[in-house]
């Protein structure tokens, strides 16, 4: 099965027109992206949070955690980002591939779009008389 990697400019929502371009792995079974955090302080992206993950081996550590803005190919998103230290693979995760309206085909290893769905009500009809 072949990879799928993605040239996505990233960005500090505070500044989203100053961006950095990266090529990320996309990987839909990361529920995170993964940008490393020279990167990301560069943007002047803040740590709001640490997260822990478990590894493969059963073993778990613990990174920052921030907000970061993604655009790709004309679509623009917010999501969570993980500050990469030295040994983390750079990823694309679920959460920024929804917040960008796409969907990685798994057989395939295309992108598609995202089929929108607005919980709301439309317009009320009148009954008829």
């Amino acid at each position: 099965m072949g990879l799928t990697v993605l040239r996505v400019e990233i960005g500090n929502p505070a500044t989203p027109e100053r961006t950095e371009a990266l090529d990320l792995l996309v990987d839909s079974g990361a529920v995170y992206s993964v940008v490393p955090q020279p990167v990301v302080e560069r943007l002047g992206i803040k740590p709001l949070a640490e997260q822990e993950f478990r590894l493969a081996d059963g073993s778990r550590i613990a990174r920052k955690k921030g907000v970061a803005v993604f655009k790709y190919a004309g679509a623009i998103g917010g999501a969570d980002v993980i500050f990469g230290e030295e040994g983390d693979s750079t990823l694309l995760g679920a959460m920024t591939l929804e917040a960008l309206g796409l969907v990685l085909d798994p057989l395939k290893r295309e992108l598609r779009p995202l089929p929108m769905v607005l919980a709301a009500m439309g317009p009320r009809r009148a009954p008829d008389s």
